[in-house]
C-alpha cells in the first residue's frame, strides 16, 4: 500500500513538473491604473495557488477557535477517568451540540 501511495505522489509531482516546464512563456497580469506584472506563467499559476490556500485557511481561522473555545469547555466539565463514581464520568448526551459551518 505504501509503495501505491509513493507511486500516485511521484505521478503527481512528474505531471505539475511537466507543467511547470510547458509554461515557461511570459504571461502578464494587468492591475488597476495601467500597471502590469509580467513574469513567466507557471509563477503567475503557483501565486494564485498560493494565494487561494492562504485565504482558505484565514477564512477557516475563527471556526477553528470557536471548536478549540467548545473543546476545552466539554474538557473541563468531564470528569477525569479516576474519580469516585464512573457513571458520571459519560458526557451528557442530550446536551445540545454547536452549530456546524459549512456546507
Amino acid at each position: 500500500m505504501r509503495s501505491l501511495v509513493w507511486l500516485i505522489r511521484a505521478a503527481l509531482f512528474f505531471t505539475l513538473f511537466a507543467f511547470a516546464l510547458n509554461n515557461q512563456q511570459e504571461a502578464g497580469i494587468h492591475w488597476f491604473f495601467g500597471q502590469e506584472w509580467r513574469a513567466p506563467m507557471v509563477f503567475i499559476v503557483l501565486a494564485a495557488f498560493a494565494l487561494g490556500c492562504a485565504f482558505g485557511v484565514f477564512a477557516m481561522v475563527p471556526s477553528w477557535w470557536r471548536h478549540r473555545r467548545v473543546a476545552r469547555r466539554h474538557a473541563t466539565t468531564i470528569p477525569a477517568a479516576g474519580d469516585a463514581n464512573p457513571a458520571d464520568a459519560t458526557p451528557d448526551v442530550s446536551a445540545p451540540l454547536p452549530p456546524r459551518d459549512g456546507l
